[in-house]
């Protein structure tokens, strides 16, 4: 199964796409969309192609998309969330699923610790990644989504599997 990963931003969107093989992740690709345009539309347009083109390149099975933390600055936060809208809707057109994952979640998860530091993320990164050269921070930031997504995926089927076990004296 292969997973999309983003890390909306408006200037910089990263992304990374991974396979899993059973319990085993690897890497596929990752990368940096660059929004152009004077404007706040174009801006979104332009990366509404440029992970419209991710998308159709790679052919992945389901995406994840890191949430939104709100910060001081309510403008900065507002053009956040358009960009994160621009990350949800390109898989939603797509026909896949996505997640959604809290920035401390996918920390949680990738590095064990939800208050990591950039620098840890991108280490772990390459650690469950062996050979993965980052395309920068936030395709970084983007694999780690996609990390955590394929860990909540794997975890969620195993659940799955145990509930439709029948047990003995269990009445289903």
């Amino acid at each position: 199964m292969r997973v999309l990963g983003i890390d909306p931003g408006l200037r910089n969107l990263g992304w990374g796409v991974i396979e899993m093989h059973g319990a085993r992740l690897g890497h596929v690709a990752n990368g940096v969309c660059h929004s152009s345009g004077a404007d706040l539309a174009t801006r979104l347009l332009s990366l509404h192609v440029q992970l419209a083109e991710v998308l159709a390149r790679f052919a992945p099975d389901c995406a994840a998309v890191e949430q939104s933390f709100v910060n001081k600055d309510a403008v900065a936060t507002l053009k956040l969330g358009h960009a994160r809208a621009i990350a949800l809707l390109v898989p939603a057109q797509a026909g896949l699923s996505v997640g959604e994952y809290a920035p401390n979640a996918v920390k949680k998860t990738v590095v064990g610790v939800g208050k990591a530091a950039k620098e840890q993320v991108q280490h772990m990164v390459r650690m469950q990644l062996p050979g993965v050269v980052l395309a920068g921070a936030d395709a970084a930031d983007a694999l780690a989504v996609a990390i955590c997504h394929a860990h909540h995926m794997q975890t969620a089927g195993r659940w799955q599997a145990a509930m439709g076990r029948e047990r003995p004296g269990v009445v289903q």
